[in-house]
C-alpha cells in the first residue's frame, strides 16, 4: 500500500497507530493459514476461517491506501482488524490442540443441545 497516510493517533483509548499493518496483517494471516491446513478439510470452522482470511488478506493486498482497506473489510480500523486476526490465531491455535473436530469421548447427556429446557 504506497499511499499509506499516517495518522496520528486511533481515537480509540490504549491502542496505538499500527506502525506496518500490512505487514503485521500478512504475518497473521499466513500463520493462520498454516495452523488451519493442518486440521481436516471438511471441518467447518477450516472452511469459513480460510475463506475470511483469504478475503481479508487479498483486500489487504490489493488496495491502495489502508483506508480503503478498513472500508472494504468493515470490521473498524486497521488496528482493530490486526486485533482481530490475532484472535483468531490464538483461537485457531486452541482448536488445533483441543481436536475440536473429533467425536466426543463420551454421548453427550440427554436433552443437553436441546433450547430452550
Amino acid at each position: 500500500m504506497a499511499g499509506v497516510a499516517a495518522k496520528a493517533f486511533t481515537g480509540l483509548t490504549g491502542l496505538k497507530v499500527a506502525v506496518n499493518p500490512t505487514h503485521t496483517l500478512g504475518v497473521l494471516y499466513s500463520k493462520t493459514l498454516r495452523a488451519l491446513a493442518k486440521m481436516p478439510a471438511e471441518y467447518p470452522y477450516r472452511k469459513q476461517t480460510e475463506t475470511l482470511v483469504v478475503q481479508r488478506a487479498d483486500i489487504i493486498k490489493n488496495t491502495p491506501t489502508i483506508m480503503e482497506a478498513e472500508q472494504k473489510i468493515g470490521m473498524g480500523q486497521i488496528e482493530e482488524v490486526i486485533i482481530q486476526a490475532e484472535n483468531e490465531l490464538v483461537l485457531a491455535r486452541n482448536i488445533l490442540e483441543w481436536r475440536a473436530w473429533e467425536p466426543l469421548a463420551e454421548k453427550a447427556p440427554k436433552d443437553q443441545w436441546k433450547w430452550p429446557l
